[in-house]
């Protein structure tokens, strides 16, 4: 936990403060009246959550010797770190877009409740995700050949996202589910977008508190890939964390943006497979670099960010391609 203790109390607790205004004010102020999300306004969303994304990483260019003095990492090489944990959590929040299409549909959620369920989603991202990486933090420090498990997990995440899945989803046998209609009642209508109302003096829960514990589970089960996959780029907690919370901050106006375009990304899935093995091999060789080959040479934080970013690019643009095909064959 050293590189934590590394940076002051007083820069932790600015960025906190600062997540804590744009939450409140999105909330707040922005969406206080429930109402469809267009795509105009989820667009300007995402180019402002990217722009603040890349006016922090410019900060970490700029200030990360006084950020965190006497680091491992000089400027350069934070700042790299930064926007390479960025692209990969931003690429694989993609993955969880898919997921959350297909619970709201499954639950016939209303548009104007949906960004509701996925701000409360996404507190509760948040701090979980902030626990993984200070225990994956700590367990990196003390058992540092837990790299290599780590490294291998994620290979085989990699290779097991490539082989083709079943689509189909039923969310009426998922753990969560049958849990929460196990511990209390639940309506059978929604009621707005309350999570729980009062009927005859008994407190229920809505099936819209339903799709919100089942979108937290499910970021859960993303977690597990994409913090040990940022992990393997950084070990710098703070790195880990503000990539992860920005890109997080992003996920619901991305949603909303992408939502009718999710079959243009067809190739996307094969791409993240490629990332997933490429960082897990990436932390297999850092486990090398550090505890068994002496003088072994570092692997280039540029060519990591290059690797990861050139093939987000492919996959896109064949599937961008892909579709565009598709689309002039169904031409009459």
């Amino acid at each position: 936990m050293t590189e934590i203790a590394n940076i002051s109390v007083g820069i932790w607790g600015a960025f906190l403060a600062f997540v804590a205004l744009m939450l409140a004010l999105d909330l707040g102020v922005f969406h206080r009246t429930p109402h469809r999300v267009e795509p105009k306004e989820a667009l300007i969303w995402s180019g402002i959550w990217i722009a603040l994304a890349l006016v922090f990483n410019a900060g970490l260019f700029a200030f990360w010797d006084q950020i965190q003095p006497n680091s491992a990492y000089t400027n350069s090489e934070a700042g790299i770190a930064f926007l390479s944990g960025y692209l990969i959590e931003k690429a694989l929040s993609v993955d969880n877009i898919f997921v959350f299409l297909m619970v709201f549909s499954y639950f016939k959620v209303r548009e104007e409740y949906q960004h509701r369920v996925l701000f409360w989603g996404i507190i509760g991202a948040l701090l979980f995700r902030a626990i993984f990486i200070a225990l994956g933090a700590v367990v990196l420090e003390k058992f540092f050949w837990t790299m290599i498990l780590f490294g291998v997990f994620l290979i085989a995440t990699g290779i097991k996202m490539a082989l083709p899945k079943s689509k189909e989803m039923d969310l009426d046998r998922n753990i969560v589910v049958r849990l929460v209609r196990k511990l209390m009642p639940v309506t059978p209508d929604f009621h707005g977008e309350k999570f729980f109302v009062k009927i005859d003096g008994k407190r229920w829960a809505t099936p819209l508190f339903v799709v919100l514990l089942v979108i937290e589970f499910t970021d859960v089960i993303f977690a597990v890939d994409s913090i040990p996959a940022i992990f393997a780029i950084t070990e710098n907690p703070f790195i880990v964390f503000t990539s992860n919370v920005f890109a997080i901050l992003g996920l619901r106006s991305l949603f909303f943006a992408l939502a009718g375009l999710t079959q243009m990304f067809k190739y996307l899935s094969v791409g993240l497979a490629a990332i997933l093995v490429f960082v897990g091999g990436k932390m297999l060789y850092g486990y090398v670099e550090k505890a068994v080959i002496v003088d072994w040479p570092k692997f280039p934080p540029m060519l990591s960010l290059a690797i990861i970013a050139g093939i987000l690019v492919i996959s896109v643009l064949a599937s961008v391609r892909d579709s565009k095909s598709n689309a002039e064959k169904a031409q009459p």
